[in-house]
């Protein structure tokens, strides 16, 4: 109430001119049926009607300070704290945090040295069997946004309150590149949560610009037909999240544009919320002279699945008009969203090659337009440094959107180089000089990447905290420990294949040892006999392993080491269940372009021809399906591929470094039974060979 009298005064005068006994519960009954009817989050952010008028129960802090009228009204926001609120149903929580009277989060804060000697799994036990989720404060979306349970050492968080199924995610620092937190002179281990994260101002900037409802549609296929389910997720940053977001771009609002950064973050570090954030606050940002930072940022990943991932994630934050552009459909339409300077642009890097093609094109319909970069500053957020940043395309997109391009593609030539007669310290050396010279003063590169190598090292290597690169660093060891993915080398089984022909050839003096024995193993490797005997292990094992896993909802990969390959078991698959009468696993193969065989000169494979038709933009939502149970790759979807059902992988190609990683790091999910509960899932890579 006093917020409203305060802020808007002309509303509060028009509800006592209506009635003066009745203005305070005229605006709460509206208030409350607006909650009930949009959720506290949009509430927040947007306002509420109340007889006729928009009501706002928020300001946010602006993004200049240019209006003084917007940075007086933000400073009127009243945030309190409230100890052990009673409510209706009897529970008494530690802590309250509301904003201007509405609740926002709920804390329920133990300690192991008292004489309860309760500690942070007391606090998770209260939330699932103490909290009545119908609860209005408890009530997902309803009032509170966030719950806290905290010790003196430990943070976890959850959004949605479920009883004994509740989830927490941790909310902590990480200690050693593990999980857990630094001790703090003076201080216990969890300071940072009130003393950074809660604070007045951080906790208005993540209520305006990072926690963000996610809504997923799903279409699952039954028995009785197709049905379709909305599924709701409340997005909480976790720490790391939130200080890489905060970190670069407090670095980019100092420094301006013209710097690289490198973000290693693990698989299961909620990437595409992080660049998603990320994208938002740079296209936003001003430096202390109030000038943009940036006059667009561009989004840029290799991988279409991962790329529609990431422009869904982004437009859900933001709605406005022209604010994001997905370049879904040609060229032509990136080329004119980079000249039209939108504030955001995602696009697939394999565009950028042809956009002088399409510009000409325009040209030749009378539709003139010139991508001028003059004066332009531009911020690049790269998805999977170490290949987005390699080869012709990503010289054409410093071309596109730098003028002096040239120096850069030097660079990136010298990086690829292979002159023998340079050593590894010396080739280093000459990378470092080269990079610096090709520094664009227009362009700050943001690339995320798991597994950097070297090279992406070199190219982005502002330094962080430490002065080293990476700048921000959520490690591998951190993400196993805090349940986010498994170490799937502990549960990894092999099967070996031995060649008696090899060994009868090392005894030939008359036939090249190696050549001999890489020609035998290609013509073993394709042969159908050989892949007939791999898909048998590969089905009865997912039958009578894998199947039933996850509430019966596992899913497999097979991961191939070749286009043909992967045509190969798709045909040994399908007709290896065929005679066997197995109703209950079905595939999907995924592979690019077209396959001819030998044994089949007049015909062709495609992916979408094997798959009976379905496009491969409609691929991951047909194997998220329950008619699908195994999906054959060769390349395609070991990367940046999110299917938290898949539970077993079978590999018959050679893995190692970065790509043994990645590939391997797809089992990496938790997953909730539809019985209730969570299963960890121990998933299994099984080499075929």
């Amino acid at each position: 109430m006093s917020f409203v009298q305060k802020t808007q005064p002309k509303i509060w005068e028009r509800l006592n001119n209506l009635d003066s006994s009745k203005a305070d519960s005229m605006l709460l009954d509206a208030l409350t049926k607006e909650l009930a009817a949009k959720g506290a989050l949009t509430v927040l952010r947007e306002g509420f009607k109340c007889v006729g008028k928009s009501v706002k129960l928020a300001y946010f802090a602006p993004n200049t300070s240019i209006d003084t009228g917007a940075a007086a009204r933000y400073a009127a926001n009243r945030l309190t704290v409230v100890r052990q609120v009673h409510t209706k149903t009897g529970a008494i929580p530690d802590m309250v945090l509301a904003v201007n009277g509405l609740p926002v989060a709920t804390l329920e804060l133990k300690n192991a040295m008292s004489a309860t000697g309760w500690t942070v799994e007391n606090a998770k036990s209260q939330y699932r069997f103490e909290r009545n989720p119908k609860d209005p404060l408890f009530a997902f979306k309803n009032r509170c946004l966030v719950h806290f349970a905290v010790d003196t050492e430990q943070a976890f968080m959850t959004t949605h309150l479920e009883g004994k199924d509740t989830f927490f995610l941790p909310f902590n620092r990480g200690f050693n590149h593990g999980a857990g937190n630094p001790p703090m002179e003076g201080e216990v281990r969890t300071a940072y949560l009130w003393e950074e994260v809660l604070e007045r101002d951080s906790l208005m900037d993540i209520l305006a610009r990072f926690l963000h409802l996610q809504v997923e549609e799903k279409t699952v296929v039954t028995e009785k037909g197709i049905k379709r389910h909305r599924k709701e997720t409340l997005i909480f940053p976790r720490y790391h999240q939130l200080d890489a977001v905060r970190s670069l771009t407090q670095h980019a609002k100092a420094k301006g544009s013209g710097h690289n950064y490198l973000v290693q973050h693990s698989a299961g570090s909620g990437k595409s919320n992080s660049i998603a954030w990320l994208a938002h606050r740079l296209s936003s940002l001003h430096d202390a002279n109030n000038e943009k930072v940036f006059h667009s940022v561009v989004v840029i990943t290799d991988r279409r699945v991962l790329d529609q991932q990431l422009q869904n994630t982004i437009f859900q934050f933001e709605h406005k008009l022209g604010v994001v552009q997905k370049i879904d459909e040609n060229t032509q339409q990136l080329a004119k969203a980079l000249a039209d300077g939108v504030p955001i642009i995602i696009s697939t890097i394999q565009k950028f090659p042809f956009i002088s093609q399409a510009i000409r094109t325009l040209e030749q319909k009378g539709k003139g337009i010139s991508i001028s970069t003059e004066g332009k500053r531009f911020a690049v957020i790269v998805d999977e440094a170490h290949s987005s940043q390699s080869g012709e395309t990503a010289m054409e997109l410093r071309k596109i959107l730098n003028k002096d391009g040239i120096e850069s593609a030097i660079a990136e030539q010298l990086l690829d180089m292979e002159d023998e007669s340079l050593s590894e310290e010396a080739k280093k050396e000459l990378i470092r000089e080269q990079l610096k010279r090709a520094k664009q003063p227009n362009l700050s590169f943001f690339a995320f990447t798991a597994t950097p190598k070297f090279k992406t090292m070199a190219v982005f290597n502002e330094p962080g905290r430490n002065g080293e690169a990476p700048f921000h660093h959520y490690s591998m060891r951190q993400a196993i420990e805090e349940g986010f993915i498994h170490d799937v080398l502990a549960h990894y089984t092999c099967y070996k294949r031995y060649y008696k022909l090899i060994q009868k050839v090392e005894d030939d003096p008359e036939v090249p040892r190696r050549k001999a024995a890489r020609a035998l193993a290609r013509f073993v490797s394709f042969h159908d006999y050989e892949i007939a005997q791999k898909v048998e292990v590969i089905v009865e094992h997912f039958r009578t392993h894998t199947r039933h896993k996850i509430g019966g909802r596992a899913k497999a990969m097979v991961v191939t080491s070749s286009r043909e390959h992967a045509v190969r078991y798709k045909l040994g698959f399908d007709k290896y269940i065929k005679s066997k009468g197995y109703t209950d696993v079905k595939s999907l193969v995924a592979f690019s372009g077209e396959i001819a065989l030998k044994e089949y000169a007049d015909k062709t494979f495609t992916e979408v021809g094997m798959n009976e038709g379905i496009k491969e933009s409609e691929l991951p939502d047909k194997f998220n399906t329950e008619e699908y149970q195994v999906l054959l790759v060769a390349e395609k979807y070991q990367t940046g591929f999110d299917q938290p059902l898949l539970h077993s992988m079978y590999v018959d190609k050679k893995l190692s470094g970065i790509q043994a990683v990645q590939t391997l790091s797809r089992l990496n999910r938790r997953v909730k039974l539809k019985s209730g509960g969570w299963e960890e899932v121990g998933r299994v890579a099984y080499p075929v060979d």
